[in-house]
């Protein structure tokens, strides 16, 4: 069974984005997946969540986009068990500009993916809040995107932006990307947040995450000891939130017709001021 992939991507920043893939990719590794991250943000926070830094690594994603290594070669592991890095560094900032204009840029990572023997049950992707090429070629290359927001008046316009970009993808390069919505830094006791969460609920019944991710202080913390948090704390509220998100995608991919196939959401969303 081919490697399911999943970008992880929002445009707006402080929504969770990093953390949630660093989280997630921990909470399939404690379930027994073997799973790559693979840091598509030039400012490789993904990679410095897992202890390493950027300016010290010596092979990265980027040649991998380039054609020069296999995303095995530049991979490495990690302190947890069954998680594997494909780190960024900042060959990223000049790469996201010299590949736009090329013949066919937008599939360079599907490319790479396709050209390597994946150990892997998942490949989950850290993109960069800004849709450059590197998030274009995430999207074209992932079967699902999982869009992390918060509960807030902004968050709207950004979806927004975002779902716009999942028609363009998929006109052009990748007709079966689906998303899934996942709710982040979560305030049950802020009526906005509630108001906002009712509405998600309401608008987009099959496309959000049943797992609502609250505010917790352990997940700043964890990545200062370069762990998700389910591992740096399993038995906080958010390692057990994020173990829950795990399962749902682990059903999600056991069976297709939970993802959300058609455009009706995007229709739908649309109207809203």
């Amino acid at each position: 069974m081919p490697a399911a992939v999943i970008a992880v991507a929002n445009h707006k920043g402080g929504v969770a984005k990093t953390t949630t893939c660093l989280s997630l990719g921990g909470a399939l590794a404690e379930q027994g997946f073997q799973v790559l991250l693979v840091d598509l943000d030039p400012q490789a926070h993904l990679t410095l969540s897992l202890g390493i830094r950027p300016e010290e690594v010596r092979h990265s994603v980027a040649e991998a986009l380039l054609a020069q290594k296999s995303l095995v070669a530049v991979s490495r592991e990690t302190q947890v068990a069954g998680l594997d890095l494909a780190p960024a560094s900042g060959d990223l900032v000049i790469l996201d500009k010299v590949l736009y204009g090329h013949r066919g840029y937008e599939y360079r990572l599907k490319q790479a993916l396709e050209r390597s023997s994946l150990p892997y049950d998942f490949v989950l992707m850290d993109c960069p809040p800004a849709f450059g090429t590197l998030t274009i070629n995430a999207l074209t290359a992932a079967d699902l995107l999982i869009i992390p927001m918060q509960c807030e008046f902004y968050a709207w316009r950004s979806l927004r932006s975002v779902l716009e970009l999942v028609t363009v993808v998929r006109e052009k390069t990748n007709p079966s990307l689906r998303y899934r919505l996942l709710v982040t830094m979560y305030d049950m006791r802020s009526r906005v947040h509630r108001m906002v969460l009712d509405q998600l609920r309401r608008l987009f019944p099959q496309a959000l995450f049943r797992t609502v991710v609250q505010v917790d202080a352990r997940l700043r913390e964890s990545p200062a000891h370069g762990l998700p948090i389910t591992h740096y704390a399993p038995r906080a509220r958010a390692s057990e939130q994020y173990q829950a998100v795990a399962q749902e995608i682990c059903a999600c991919f056991s069976v297709p017709s939970a993802f959300l196939t058609g455009s009706a959401q995007i229709a739908e969303y649309s109207v809203i001021a």
